[in-house]
This record gives structure tokens, C-alpha cells and sequence, in this order.
């Protein structure tokens, strides 16, 4: 597994999934419950989307020109 995403925006995570599933990437959320403490209000315990190991380039890549076209 490798994390390709650390965030604490449901908005960016939520992105990101959508990305790698359009690309056939499955991904899995780690740290949910950690993050989810006190209603999500601590920032810097931060969620990770991670992939297998053989996808992680390819998941790279489709986030970055993914993020790279929302600016």
C-alpha cells in the first residue's frame, strides 16, 4: 500500500476517490476514525488515501493532472 493523498478537506478526499475510480484505481481511506475525533476538528491528524503498490504510479498521475486542472 502506498498513501497517495494526506488530507484533511472531505472536499479534496472525496475528489480523489472519484479520480482513481474513473481510472479503475481502487483506493482506500486510512486514519477515518482517528480524523473523525471530535467531529473532524482536528487538522492536523489528516485522512490518507492509499493504493496498492502496482497502482500508485498510475494513481499519481491521474491526480496530479486532475488537481492540475482545478488549480
Amino acid at each position: 500500500m502506498k498513501d497517495v493523498l494526506k488530507t484533511a478537506d472531505p472536499v479534496k478526499l472525496s475528489f480523489a476517490q472519484s479520480v482513481l475510480r474513473d481510472a479503475g484505481i481502487e483506493s482506500f481511506v486510512l486514519d477515518e476514525g482517528m480524523a473523525s475525533m471530535y467531529g473532524g476538528g482536528i487538522e492536523f491528524v489528516k485522512k490518507r488515501l492509499s493504493v496498492a503498490d502496482e497502482d500508485a504510479e498510475a494513481a499519481e498521475r491521474a491526480l496530479d493532472a486532475a488537481f492540475s486542472e482545478t488549480g
